[in-house]
């Protein structure tokens, strides 16, 4: 087998290779391993505020994108002098707002 060169861009790609096997032989030896869950919250109301607590945790999530996609709305709004599209950037703004602290306005006025 002929010995190539450091800075060869053969060898370079068959190293890139080689590691993108290994790398994948390693994730797919971890997710393949098995893996103990233990339940440990007795208690089906603890169940059902985690599960309440991750829900929320994705409607803020989608709020916080809701609420960055209005402040580049109103940001292009004002440089292209456009006012409907202003008037949409503060509504997605404001919707926003209110989606990422559902949580806190629901708690506030007593519903959850």
């Amino acid at each position: 087998m002929k010995k190539l060169p450091n800075n060869d861009p053969k060898n370079n790609r068959h190293k890139s290779h080689r590691l993108m096997a290994m790398w994948a032989g390693l994730v797919m030896t971890a997710c393949l391993l098995p893996t103990r869950a233990y339940a440990t919250a007795a208690d089906p109301l603890t169940i059902v505020n985690n599960l309440s607590d991750f829900i929320f945790a994705a409607i803020k999530a989608v709020g916080i994108i809701i609420l960055g996609w209005g402040v580049v709305q109103v940001g292009m709004s004002v440089q292209s002098h456009d006012a409907s599209q202003r008037s949409q950037g503060f509504l997605c703004l404001f919707g926003g707002l209110l989606i990422a602290f559902a949580k806190e306005i629901l708690t506030t006025i007593g519903a959850l």
